[in-house]
């Protein structure tokens, strides 16, 4: 499954560990992605997003109602 946040997009980033002796390796940082239910009355159902934990406290801060639409007009299917 991709590490992709729904709403705000988050994605890996990508770079390199370097150790005491400087030695490179490469690694990536993966987002906070969590799944996540959410009752969406105006559809009057559930909907199951994959979404970051900053993307949690937005949708505490404008509603899932304005996330969905945000998604939406993203193209993807919810």
């Amino acid at each position: 499954m991709s590490r992709r946040c729904q709403l705000t997009g988050a994605e890996p980033g990508f770079g390199r560990s370097v150790s005491h002796s400087h030695r490179r390796t490469s690694r990536r940082w993966d987002p906070n992605i969590q799944s996540k239910r959410y009752w969406f009355a105006r559809e009057g159902r559930y909907v199951r997003l994959r979404i970051s934990a900053d993307a949690i406290r937005t949708i505490d801060r404008i509603g899932v109602a304005a996330a969905v639409a945000r998604i939406r007009a993203r193209g993807e299917k919810v």
